[in-house]
């Protein structure tokens, strides 16, 4: 564990260096200095204090022989046999982060008659799909599918597993990366890789106001999990090359708990995550009634209306409808924002939308850094006219206004 060591010896006025400590970590006693519970490692003492009298020291940790591990795997998340999307996304920076590394792509196949899915998995490029396809994985159930994984990583050593953060993923990653006693990081914004295969993982923390830069230098494998629609899916591999393994598990390694007595299948709402696209309302709005602008604009654009957590909190607005670290991740072809000041939560959940407007009078906003089209304004005055104006170029038979919007934003 690091530590903060006091050389005594060089402490001349110990008084004055208890009072370095903005904590009262430092004290003073029996003319010796100590540091007590209360220090918060900010190295403060230092920086601040005479040199040589305080020395952070870190203890040595055991290493990792990371030849041992090689390759970047993909969990593929599906139900009833039906991959969900966020697994082509990762497969895709999957593929990214191996050729940095020169070394092989994995993806992990799991449940009851899902081997059928596993050509269209090497249609985007991993190199090896490893398929457990066995009656006890029929249903999600922790105990089993942890056990699949366990037994996968055992067999392939993979030096980084990626996972779709989804319900399913995020009950599943945790639990096999503590089987590994292993790091993970949960719900990343960034992903890259190092030469000797340590993975950058950075990604929004303490409300959001601070991005994290995130390594697990020491042990292996390097778990992550990442929101829908942060990155891109890959185009389909005209000719895949990869293989399809077949794979085993001792049937008693698949005893779970948990007996699912009936599934009853729930109806599928289309989210704001799938809308192509989006006007988000913001602080801005005055009151309730005002919402019938948003959803009027949103409707002259064949979109859907999603909003920040302040309306949430509000009432204004539901839930499912939020964009940001504590809603929903988007990225659709326009989103329009109406009064949002674009706080970095809100931000990290929309900024790879191909592109971005952005409607508010404070001409300092930061939603303005990440807009490519900015509109300085009173949106109660810009909105009803740019209404107008896409029922008027409607009106003429020139197609998609939102088609428009997304050409001029290109050119500009």
């Amino acid at each position: 564990m690091p530590q903060i060591v006091i050389h005594q010896a060089k402490a001349q006025d110990p008084q004055s260096l208890a009072a370095l400590c903005p904590f009262d970590a430092i004290e003073f006693a029996d003319g010796i200095l100590s540091i007590n519970s209360g220090c918060r490692m900010c190295r403060l003492c230092i920086k601040n204090g005479p040199q040589g009298v305080f020395e952070y020291v870190e203890d040595a940790r055991p290493g990792v022989d990371k030849s041992l591990w090689r390759g970047v795997a993909v969990f593929a998340d599906q139900t009833g046999g039906q991959i969900h999307p966020v697994t082509w996304e990762l497969l895709g920076k999957a593929t990214e982060l191996a050729v940095k590394i020169k070394q092989p792509v994995y993806c992990l196949l799991a449940g009851y008659n899902v081997a059928a899915a596993a050509p269209e998995i090497l249609e985007y490029g991993p190199d090896e799909v490893y398929v457990y396809d066995l009656p006890e994985l029929e249903h999600f159930r922790i105990e089993p599918y942890t056990a699949v994984f366990e037994d996968f990583i055992n067999k392939v050593k993979p030096s980084v597993v990626l996972v779709g953060g989804t319900s399913i993923g995020r009950s599943l990653a945790p639990r096999a990366a503590a089987r590994f006693r292993t790091g993970l990081t949960a719900d990343c914004t960034m992903l890259d890789i190092r030469p000797d295969t340590d993975l950058d993982q950075i990604r929004p923390a303490y409300g959001g106001n601070i991005m994290a830069h995130i390594n697990t230098p020491n042990h292996r494998p390097q778990f992550a999990t990442v929101r829908y629609k942060i990155f891109s899916a890959p185009e389909k591999v005209a000719v895949p090359k990869g293989r399809i393994v077949r794979c085993e598990i001792a049937p008693e390694r698949l005893a779970s708990a948990i007996n699912v007595l009936e599934v009853k299948p729930k109806r599928r709402e289309v989210g704001i995550e799938e809308a192509e696209v989006i006007v988000v309302a913001g602080r801005g709005l005055k009151k309730r009634e005002d919402l019938d602008m948003i959803r009027e604009l949103a409707a002259a654009l064949d979109g859907r209306v999603a909003s920040t957590r302040s309306l949430i909190e509000a009432g204004w607005t539901e839930p499912r409808q939020q964009i940001g670290l504590s809603g929903r991740t988007v990225k659709p072809k326009l989103i329009i924002t109406c009064g949002v000041s674009g706080a970095i939560q809100f931000v990290a959940g929309m900024n790879n939308s191909e592109l971005i407007v952005a409607i508010n009078e404070d001409e300092k906003a930061p939603i303005f850094k990440t807009a490519h089209i900015g509109i300085v304004g009173d949106m109660y005055q810009i909105i009803p006219a740019l209404i107008n104006k896409i029922r008027e170029y409607k009106a003429a038979g020139h197609g998609s206004p939102a088609g428009c919007l997304q050409t001029c934003g290109g050119k500009a």
